[in-house]
């Protein structure tokens, strides 16, 4: 490794599994800490060595692990313009690319991968890549992606106009269970291809990616895909409209020069065979704009727009507005024309439930005659029904309520002493390779929505309820015993559940089994909670969880049950706290209500 080899505060938490904020500590506390020797003042550079010499001197780090020695190799090897390049080359020699990185980089990705294997080397270089850059690069969720390539039916050929680091071709070769035969993809970017390129590759799929605009320089002018999945750029004002004027692709109207994101979708539209899926995020204005209202009608009247599904905020990576799916199929000659679409807002684990609930029963379906006006605004919200307000005949009740839980409140607070202590803390990586702790994890992708097999999800974890997802017995099922920990693997926030029954697990979930007699399983739940957080890493607001990297202290059994308890009487202080939050919105909504209707007025003292 270089000598002048540098990391940023973010590199330094990752190393010593510590969260930004104690670094930021660290800077003020200790005179000795070493001083930047680069970057910014938001984000200064420091010397690897000076840091890594720093943290062993102060007991807060064993060993620099080798995928972060390979990381910081290969970050320092250039500049950050040249970084993906370098990135995508190393990944690309892995899988047998045609790359030529440098050899000494190559050489120590390929000891990585003999320790932990191509693929496991792959996402770890690109998941580096991706935090380091965050935030210039814009990358969709997991769950995003998941949730999208759930849509697409059993398809042969998936294709991806604007594909990326490839995650949604990823995402659809996992729901399809490897089944699907080919997934095809176009990106601008050269480095951002060959990545995508050996990401599919190291996963085992047949994968065809191709460098270019889709728009301008469509590398593949014969494809007959089963099905697209695509997430355009959004608001895009270069994206061809005078070349491409008359293109033969706008099949639905020739896309205004504001409104690219109707062009892609026509694109997409255009690369699959008849009767085949399209799967687009979209831009809320989208839906709305006037220039794009001919178009909207043209894909509403040829029964081309099967339905408008409105997500949360934050769920598209390149904007904070709330996005929409569009889901499409195009016509085939013979096809009839539908009379109904579905519009709806939802969560993202909600989106495929209502969609089927949808083709089966046109639960949420939406005439398309009513869609048909001079706007075309195809914004769910405008036709979905809208919230009942709670009645305010119950104000003395929830008032009642809301005090009686406000005087348990405090009750609940866990009895803790204000006195610091030092904890010799070890990772639950090196307690599995003791064998005092045994990890299992799900797979990634299960079926939840049919079967007579009850099984936790992870929404399930998160919400403290009982197992609501509905499966079958598959290879890599796991069922958890009592005394066992759960902690979803993909999240928003970190749970960790110790379960009281034996249950069958869903997808994404992490299961932690602990030999009693070392180990209390509420006091692992209560350190996974933060220290997970801590060293997990993040895309788009989404943590994936590094359980192995957690830290835990190394304590006696006695000391572990009284954090155990102290743990215990956490969650129940934070249910009680989500409890009255929850009576206390009600009667606020009571009183708006009343006092707007006339059913209640103020009263003056």
């Amino acid at each position: 490794m270089r000598d002048d080899a540098t990391v940023t505060a973010g590199d330094i938490a990752r190393l010593a599994g510590v969260g930004r904020a104690a670094v930021s500590n660290w800077r003020r506390r200790f005179q000795d800490f070493p001083e930047p020797i680069g970057g910014t003042s938001s984000n200064p550079l420091f010397s690897l060595n000076e840091v890594e010499f720093w943290l062993r001197s102060q007991g807060k780090l064993d060993e620099l692990p080798f995928d972060e020695r390979v990381w910081q190799q290969i970050r320092n090897s250039t500049d950050d313009l040249q970084l993906l390049s370098v990135v995508s080359s190393v990944a690309c020699s892995l899988v047998g690319g045609d790359a030529d990185p440098p050899a000494e980089l190559a050489d120590a990705a390929s000891r990585l991968a003999a320790e932990l294997g191509t693929r496991e080397t792959v996402e770890f270089l690109y998941r580096r890549y991706v935090e380091t850059n965050s935030r210039r690069v814009q990358v969709p969720s997991a769950e995003v992606a998941a949730t999208m390539a759930a849509l697409l039916e059993s398809s042969d050929t998936v294709f991806d106009p604007h594909c990326g680091f490839g995650g949604l071709l990823m995402a659809a070769v996992d729901a399809a269970r490897r089944q699907a035969g080919r997934v095809f993809g176009q990106e601008r970017d050269a480095a951002m291809a060959r990545l995508a390129a050996a990401r599919l590759a190291a996963q085992g799929v047949e994968a065809e990616i191709r460098t270019g605009d889709s728009l301008t320089a469509d590398a593949f002018p014969d494809m007959e895909a089963d099905a697209a999945v695509c997430i355009p750029p959004y608001s895009e004002r270069g994206w061809g409209y005078e070349e491409l004027t008359n293109d033969p692709r706008w099949q639905y109207g020739l896309p205004p020069r504001g409104e690219s994101e109707l062009a892609w979708v026509q694109h997409c539209l255009a690369r699959v065979r008849p009767g085949g899926q399209v799967v687009v995020l979209m831009p809320p204005a989208a839906a709305a704009r006037r220039s794009g209202r001919r178009i909207r009608s043209q894909l509403l009247r040829t029964g081309t727009l099967q339905g408008v599904i409105g997500l949360p905020a934050g769920s598209a990576p390149q904007s904070t507005q709330p996005p929409q799916l569009w889901l499409l199929r195009r016509p085939g000659d013979h096809d009839a024309v539908p009379s109904q679409v579905l519009m709806a807002d939802c969560q993202l684990e909600d989106v495929l439930p209502v969609w089927r609930s949808f083709l089966k029963e046109a639960k949420g379906a939406i005439s398309i005659i009513d869609l048909l006006d001079d706007e075309v605004d195809l914004t769910p919200s405008r036709y979905l029904p809208k919230a009942v307000i709670p009645p305010t005949g119950n104000v003395d009740e929830s008032r009642a309520e809301l005090a009686a839980l406000s005087r348990k409140l405090a009750d609940t607070v866990p009895n803790v002493l204000q006195e610091p202590r030092a904890l010799t803390m070890t990772t639950l990586g090196e307690l599995i390779r003791a064998g005092a702790v045994q990890l299992e994890q799900t797979p990634m992708r299960m079926e939840t929505e049919s079967g007579d097999l009850p099984l936790l999800t992870a929404k399930d974890v998160t919400l403290g309820r009982g197992p609501t997802g509905k499966g079958t017995v598959e290879v890599g099922t796991i069922t958890a015993r009592p005394g066992d920990v759960v902690i979803p693997a993909i999240t928003r926030v970190v749970h960790a559940r110790v379960l009281t029954e034996e249950l069958t697990l869903g997808p994404h979930l992490f299961m932690i089994r602990v030999d009693p007699e070392l180990f209390d399983p509420h006091f692992l739940a209560g350190f996974l909670r933060l220290s997970a957080e801590r060293t997990a890493s993040t895309h788009s607001g989404t943590l994936r969880i590094d359980v192995r990297r957690a830290q835990i202290p190394r304590l006696p059994l006695n000391e572990q049950r009284r954090y155990g308890m102290a743990f215990q009487q956490l969650e129940v202080y934070e249910r009680a706290i989500d409890e009255t939050a929850r009576i206390g919105k009600q009667l606020a909504a009571q009183i708006l209500e009343g006092l707007t209707v006339g059913s209640l007025q103020p009263v003056t003292d």
